[in-house]
């Protein structure tokens, strides 16, 4: 881990509990640094910028989701902000960011009415079939094709692909991270 990264992810995890993927929502990727006082650029795929009210984003370091405060940012395009994180105040620093993935903290997200979920929303979520029960945990959203899927691990580790279907899905309750469906049959044989 880059000596500045690993000063700052340590003396914050001090200050916060730990961090779930359950809990955040991916919203792009950090790109390289902007000029020589900090400034990271980051191409975003969602404008939660506009509708948060998060005071720090987080990052994925050595498998942990570490918290960086915001100190400003200014969008630099439709897609594309320059972030200042705190304490990150020159360009070698910035540039240990390159590539990292950024999530923003689901608590702070405020949906937009007109717009639809997150497509990484449901990761976390528990499948449960009318017919076969507990299926697995959504592990990923598999957009590739013009038919989303839910990507669902089992508990014996074996990889289902189930359709997001509204027809199929009969209740989610969002307290409990359970979506209950009702497959038609021979869907899992497949």
């Amino acid at each position: 881990m880059p000596s500045v990264l690993a000063s700052l992810a340590y003396n914050i995890l001090y200050v916060y509990i730990m961090i779930r993927r359950e809990e955040l929502i991916k919203i792009g990727r950090f790109n390289k640094p902007h000029g020589i006082h900090g400034e990271i650029s980051l191409t975003f795929t969602d404008d939660v910028f506009d509708r948060g009210t998060s005071p720090y984003i987080v990052c994925c370091i050595d498998n942990i989701f570490v918290p960086f405060f915001i100190e400003e940012y200014r969008f630099k395009s439709d897609s594309t902000a320059l972030i200042k994180l705190i304490d990150i105040d020159n360009d070698d620093a910035a540039r240990e960011f390159t590539n990292l993935d950024v999530y923003y903290p689901k608590s702070y997200y405020i949906e937009d009415e007109e717009e639809a979920t997150p497509d990484d929303y449901f990761i976390g979520f528990t499948i449960n079939d009318i017919t076969h029960g507990k299926l697995g945990e959504v592990t990923a959203i598999d957009d590739s094709t013009i038919n989303a899927l839910f990507v669902v691990t089992t508990p014996n580790e074996q990889e289902l692909l189930i359709p997001i279907q509204e027809a199929f899905v009969c209740a989610i309750d969002e307290e409990e991270r359970i979506i209950h469906m009702d497959l038609p049959e021979g869907l899992l044989d497949m």
